[in-house]
This record gives C-alpha cells, sequence and structure tokens, in this order.
C-alpha cells in the first residue's frame, strides 16, 4: 500500500483568463523502501506537484492520501503537525538560517522537533557521506552553492521523517556529489524503509531509481 498518494490532483493558479493549469488530473504514489524521481523541464510543475505532496499547498481538487487517510480535512495546524514530524524537505532555496552556523542549524531543529531525531553516530555518518562535517562552524554565506544543498539535505534527514521530498538536490553537484547523494537516497530508502521522492530534471539520478515519472506541461506520466 503506497504510502503518500495523490488523486486525480489538479491546480489551477489564477481566475477566469488568467487562469494557469499548472497540473493536471495528477494521479502519484510514493512506497516506503522507495526512491522515486520525476523527471520535467523547468516550469513543468515539478515544485507545484511537490509542495501538494508536502502539504504546503492544496490542489485545485483532488485529494492527497497519507498513510490510508486523506489530507483534504485537515486544518492548517493539523498539517503543520505533520510536515513536522512525518516529512523532510530538501527546497531548492535551500532555507538555511543566515545568521546561524551549519551546527546551529541543526540545533534550532532539536528546538522546535526535540525527539526522534537522528542520534549523534547516525547523524555523523550522514555527515560524513556528504563531505560536510569540516563546514559545521561555517555560515551559509561562506558556502558554496553546492556545499549549501549538502547542508540542506542533512537537515531533511536529521529530523529522520518517514517520508523526504527533495527539489533539485543535486542540481548544484558535480557528478562526484551526484554520485554520493544519489546512493546515500537510495540506501536511505532502502535500508531505512523511507518513501523518498525527489524532483529534478538531473538523468544523472535514474540509475538510483527504484520508479521514474515525467512531468510536462502539468501531465504526469510513470516510465517505470
Amino acid at each position: 500500500m503506497a504510502t503518500l498518494e495523490l488523486k486525480k490532483v489538479n491546480k489551477t493558479f489564477g481566475s477566469g483568463t488568467n487562469a494557469v493549469q499548472a497540473l493536471t488530473e495528477i494521479d502519484f504514489e510514493a512506497n516506503e523502501n522507495e526512491l522515486t524521481l520525476i523527471l520535467g523541464p523547468s516550469g513543468s510543475g515539478k515544485s507545484t506537484l511537490l509542495t501538494i505532496l508536502g502539504g504546503l499547498q492544496t490542489p485545485t481538487n483532488g485529494d492527497i492520501i497519507l498513510n490510508s487517510a486523506s489530507m483534504s480535512s485537515l486544518n492548517n495546524r493539523e498539517r503543520e503537525e505533520i510536515r513536522l514530524h512525518q516529512i523532510g524537505f530538501v527546497l531548492q532555496r535551500y532555507s538555511l538560517v543566515p545568521f546561524l552556523k551549519v551546527q546551529d542549524q541543526f540545533l534550532l531543529v532539536n528546538k522546535v522537533k526535540p525527539n526522534n531525531n537522528l542520534n549523534s553516530s547516525e547523524f555523523d555518518k550522514i555527515l560524513n557521506q556528504l563531505g560536510i562535517k569540516s563546514l559545521l562552524n561555517k555560515y551559509p554565506n561562506q558556502l558554496s552553492g553546492g556545499q549549501s544543498q549538502r547542508v540542506a539535505i542533512a537537515r531533511a534527514l536529521y529530523t529522520n521523517p518517514k517520508i523526504i521530498l527533495a527539489d533539485e538536490p543535486t542540481a548544484a553537484l558535480d557528478t562526484d556529489r551526484v554520485e554520493v547523494v544519489g546512493k546515500l537516497l537510495q540506501s536511505i530508502a532502502h535500508e531505512q524503509n523511507k518513501a523518498i521522492v525527489t524532483v529534478t530534471h538531473d538523468l544523472r539520478l535514474k540509475k538510483f531509481a527504484d520508479h521514474v515519472y515525467e512531468l510536462v506541461d502539468g501531465k504526469l506520466s510513470k516510465s517505470y
């Protein structure tokens, strides 16, 4: 049974003659123990789709189903609780707090979500795999785009969510780092029974995926 599903989801921005159909009749599912890619060019609706999956936006119509329960009737507070405890986000803009050192980004997570985060040994392993342990005392403005991206990935993994949603997590990475991140996401999905969904135009990630969808002009099709 799917962990996270979309059923006949549509998303329209604006109204009347200004209406723009961003997503059309989207059916999708993500399962525990799997890494799923959604491939598509810029402007295809990938980020919109990801934010709907994570409850950051609501669809115009259609349903979001999490662990067999519809999210349509949830209020904002209930959606926030789900995002805090069950879903980890890796966003394109990294969303690092500019006045906090890298190590303090994780301490801030502890204040917001004090329980069920990675223990120190598990977290240390993630830091080493991503090659960011030496960055802990740096501020975000001292990091390159690729370094910021890897810190954002670590922060999403740190909360130990059952679902991880990643928006272009390898966009600023060279091929060697893509290999590291791809293998890491694949191993976390398979070994820790997590559902990981990545929206990307980076074809280098395909070999790590259990399933691949393609999103073009707001319409989703499954490749395998």
